[in-house]
């Protein structure tokens, strides 16, 4: 069995996988982390663990994790099943690599733009050849509803919403267009420059705001929420192989 996990910057969100499928999810409060993995590692017996830090562990969890699975954390130094072509690899985050050998193993031979909405939305692109180019990273929904209520002294802060018109009548309505409509203008605009240049595009969105995205995109978009821990399981199987 694989244990995947992919850590963010409150939850971490972990999967097991046998035969390249996901046998079962999970999703816990990233102080937890330690017992949670131990409770899965007694489930499924794990012999595989990889780890995706963004928001990384404090020095005693990513210690008692080694001791329990010695996983292989994810880094710039990886293996990865695709020529990195970024100009700073060693800045380049750890979710952002795992798109992009998620990219290379299920859309292999296509230029894939892979649209990560979460608390940033990042764009990002692999061509056919297997290298990946970069892309750009641009502030999530709820930091822009976070963002108008911090560096304002009156706006509220809401949660998020759908709003299918363009006209806010007041001052919360107006918030929600701005926010909402923002981001969607902004995924369609990019995913307009890029099938200018790549006709063949594959476009993939995923990230934590999927679901509220995807039912008001009208692009032709391939919708996978777990595609970074596709990507580290990727990643996992490219560097055992190696072994």
């Amino acid at each position: 069995m694989f244990l995947i996990v992919d850590v963010g910057n409150t939850r971490v969100k972990s999967a097991v996988f046998q035969g390249g499928r996901v046998l079962e999810l999970f999703v816990f409060e990233k102080e937890k982390a330690v017992e949670k993995l131990k409770e899965i590692d007694v489930k499924f017996s794990i012999s595989h663990t990889i780890v995706s830090s963004v928001a990384t562990f404090s020095d005693i969890q990513k210690a008692q994790i080694e001791k329990l699975f010695r996983p292989i954390f994810l880094n710039s130094k990886i293996k990865v099943p695709f020529k990195n072509l970024y100009g700073t690899p060693k800045t380049l985050g750890p979710d952002r690599i795992a798109l992009a050998a998620a990219a290379v193993s299920k859309y292999e031979h296509k230029n894939t733009l892979i649209i990560d909405a979460g608390t940033c939305i990042t764009f990002d692109l692999v061509t056919d050849k297997k290298e990946y180019l970069g892309g750009a990273i641009s502030p999530g929904i709820r930091m822009r509803y976070k963002a108008l209520h911090h560096f304002t002294s009156k706006l509220p802060l809401l949660e998020t919403e759908e709003f299918p018109y363009i006209i806010g009548t007041n001052t919360n309505e107006s918030i929600h267009s701005g926010v909402v409509h923002g981001v969607l203008n902004e995924i369609k605009g990019v995913i307009s420059v890029y099938k200018k240049k790549y006709t063949d595009l594959t476009v993939v969105l995923t990230g934590g705001d999927t679901n509220f995205l995807l039912k008001q995109l009208k692009s032709v978009i391939f919708a996978n929420p777990n595609f970074i821990l596709e990507g580290l399981y990727t990643i996992l199987i490219h560097n055992l192989a190696d072994d």
